[in-house]
This record gives structure tokens, sequence and C-alpha cells, in this order.
């Protein structure tokens, strides 16, 4: 059985169509999204289905959902993430919630895939709250080298969704081929993986990868229906 997740609680409302489908979540804390509600909601919707819980940090800019790069000093930065996962983990505590993994988002995960530094940042940001936890990164990228060297554990993560550049990166979203909707051809995208250990980047090039967790973005246009459609596939 393949290992699906989503990024949830983040205002998409679709939470209780995606959790039975998924094995574990990737819940916003408050930094592109997110409140104590939100938090507390969608924590209860993954232990009422059985979804292991994972912290989702971003840069604080709800602004621009996270995904866009924003100039913060490294300070600011840890403090930030800190601070969210402060709140996600309290939220757990009073929900009887175990932390299952963290994964970062949107702009912040894309910078600590390619930035050593702020790879660093990051992980000294988290040590406190990932000892008895995983963290979900991209093959071959700085964050992965960083969390190994300090002992976090980590699991390899592709996306579904999403179309890659030659340097594993994902195809940036201002361009129209960065988002994968088609249900059948997320589901060869993902089936290359799984089975090759390899993705056809969109100039055509098969590059090599590994992935034990895939990501379907809750707020692709038709999330609900491919997550249904990879499930289905994949427990046959």
């Amino acid at each position: 059985m393949v290992d699906f997740n989503c990024d949830v609680g983040e205002g998409i409302a679709n939470e209780h169509l995606l959790m039975p489908h998924i094995t574990s979540c990737n819940i916003a804390c408050g930094g592109h999204f997110g409140d104590e509600n939100s938090i507390d909601e969608t924590i209860q919707c993954a232990l009422k289905n059985n979804v292991l819980i994972g912290a989702h940090p971003s840069f604080s800019d709800k602004e621009n959902f996270g995904r866009k790069w924003i100039q913060i000093t490294n300070e600011n930065l840890s403090e930030s993430i800190q601070y969210q996962m402060d709140l996600f983990m309290e939220r757990m505590f009073l929900n009887k919630a175990t932390l299952h993994h963290i994964k970062p988002h949107g702009a912040l995960y894309n910078a600590i895939a390619k930035d050593e530094n702020i790879a660093k940042i990051f992980v000294n940001s988290i040590l406190k709250y990932s000892r008895n936890s995983f963290l979900y990164v991209p093959y071959k990228s700085e964050i992965e080298k960083v969390a190994i060297k300090n002992n976090i554990k980590i699991i390899y993560e592709a996306f579904a969704d999403r179309n890659y550049n030659d340097d594993l990166t994902l195809v940036n979203r201002t361009y129209s081929n960065a988002t994968i909707t088609d249900k059948k051809k997320v589901f060869q995208h993902v089936s290359k993986i799984v089975f090759e250990g390899k993705v056809k980047t969109i100039s055509g090039i098969q590059k090599e990868i590994k992935a034990a967790t895939f990501c379907v973005h809750s707020d692709t246009e038709n999330a609900v229906e491919i997550i249904k459609y990879l499930s289905k596939k994949f427990k046959k």
C-alpha cells in the first residue's frame, strides 16, 4: 500500500472528503493559514479517520498563502517556526493526539530543499519537537542532509499532483504545467516513481527519485477525485 498525504486545515473545507482516502496529513499551524479552531477541527477529523498527523509550518505569510519567498532574519524565522510548532503541539496535547511527522509548507519547503543555511535554521528550530517523529523531505535535498546529520528520522516525499524540473525542484506555480490534474496522468506519474524509482521531468528526462509518501494538495481543483482514484488503484 502506498502512503498518500494531503495538506489540510487550510480553509478549503474538504478534509471530511479527503481523510477517508489518505494515510497521513499535514495540518496548517498558523503561518500561511490556521488558528486554534481550524487546527482542532482538522486534528479531530484525522483522529476519526485514523490518519497520521503532521505539523505543516511555513513562512508567516497569510497574504501569499506561504507560497512566496519573504525577506526575514534568521532569528525571526526560527521564532516563527517555533511559535507555530508550540501552538500546534498545544492543540495536539489537548486533543490527545500524537505527532507523526513535520512537513514544511510552500516556499519554506522549497527554500530548505536548496539552501543549506535555511535548512540548518529550520532543523534547529524543530529539534525539540522531532525526537519521536519524522520529517518529510524531498530526495537529494539540503534538508535531507542536514536532518540526517542531526539524527532526525526522515521520510522521502514526492508530489503526486506536481510536475518536476530537471533538478528535481517543482515547476513554479506561475507556469501552466506546474500542476497535474488528470487523475490518470497523476496515477502514471506516481506509478513511475513507486515501481521504477524515476520521474519524468517536463523536458522529458528520466531522473532518479525516491519517495515513501506522496502529496496531493487539498487546493488542487479536483483533489478529492484524484485522491479517491489513487487510493483505489493502489489498493488493488
